[in-house]
């Protein structure tokens, strides 16, 4: 069984002992979990395997017999977790960085996060609050995009499920200037970047003669329009990291295999490159007047060219050949709009 199904079941597990004051039976815990994952089917064992698994984690979980049976509980004094307790730098952070989720508003996700920043709110003294306040005034989180994916949380709500099941996805998806098509995706996982949700999945059927994490692509979630979970399975490979796959790219970008760029910078250019480092496998070989060449592995050109264009006079593309004629027609084009 796949360790992310047990994962999201338990989770779940935990959201319905926090709503049921009174407990819940084995069978009713898994009607719950069942209904609420969208799962054909669940064996009480593997409700009470989840339980116990609980209860070795730390979870104040607990049984009790009653005349109708034994229910399952989250102890009342526990039923928290633990007291939470949090200063104003520290809510100043966590603030901060439910700023960056904000792309999440509408979804299960964002729930979760507004649901916690509440229960902190709520528990807080007065002191600490009007302390926070003075300081968040001071500070802002720039970059986040306008949007959110409010409109798409059905189609969320179905990736994720495939995920936790191991279901073939039935997607109607539209990649940037070629017509909608019907795609066969293996979901493996989530990420966000740069404010948009990718779904992490291979297609059915195509390069399966390649190694796994070679397969694995990235599918924009505002290019759905529709997804579907079918009655069909795929067989989940547990040696996929996404961790590590999504490690080895400058962004969101996959491919066969990555290409060494490498750039000539300025030393004005040198200095920013060392305060904002574009890849954690970067290279930077400094010269004594302050110039340095940039060595930096990508999928695709276009992770490169923007970042080089961006430096205008201060940094030139060496190699690859073919991503330096790239940027000479779009020279081309932008000297013919602008004259």
């Amino acid at each position: 069984m796949a360790r992310n199904e047990q994962l999201i079941r338990q989770h779940k597990i935990i959201q319905i002992l926090e709503r049921r004051r009174f407990g819940s039976t084995l069978e009713e815990l898994r009607d719950a979990v069942v209904e609420e994952l969208g799962l054909s089917s669940l064996h009480v064992r593997s409700i009470r395997r989840d339980l116990e698994a609980l209860q070795v984690a730390g979870m104040n979980i607990v049984s009790e017999d009653l005349d109708t049976g034994k229910v399952w509980k989250l102890s009342r004094v526990d039923k928290g977790l633990h007291k939470i307790t949090i200063n104003a730098s520290e809510l100043i952070a966590l603030s901060m960085g439910r700023d960056l989720m904000l792309p999440l508003v509408g979804t299960p996700f964002w729930q979760g996060i507004e649901a916690f920043w509440n229960k902190i709110r709520e528990q807080l003294p007065a002191g600490v609050w009007e302390h926070y306040q003075k300081y968040r005034r001071t500070l802002r989180v720039l970059g986040v995009p306008a949007k959110t994916y409010e409109k798409q949380q059905g189609i969320l709500k179905t990736v994720n499920r495939a995920i936790s099941e191991h279901r073939i996805v039935e997607a109607e998806y539209e990649s940037i200037g070629k017509p909608i098509s019907t795609r066969y995706l293996e979901p493996y996982g989530l990420a966000l970047y740069q404010g948009s949700i990718y779904v992490i999945a291979m297609e059915e059927g195509r390069d399966v003669e390649k190694d796994p994490e070679d397969r694995l692509r990235h599918w924009k979630l505002d290019r759905f329009s529709k997804a579907t979970a079918l009655d069909r399975w795929y067989r989940y490979n547990e040696d996929v990291d996404l961790e590590a796959h999504l490690g080895q790219s400058v962004g969101i970008f996959r491919g066969e295999d990555p290409v060494t760029y490498k750039i000539k910078l300025s030393a004005r250019a040198a200095r920013w490159i060392q305060e904002e480092p574009w890849h954690s496998g970067q290279r930077v070989e400094m010269f004594p007047d302050g110039t340095c060449i940039l060595s930096v592995p990508a999928y695709q050109d276009l992770e490169i060219i923007p970042r080089v264009m961006a430096l205008g006079k201060d940094a030139e593309l060496i190699e690859p050949e073919s991503a330096r004629k790239e940027i000479k027609d779009w020279l081309g084009s932008l000297t013919a709009i602008y004259g």
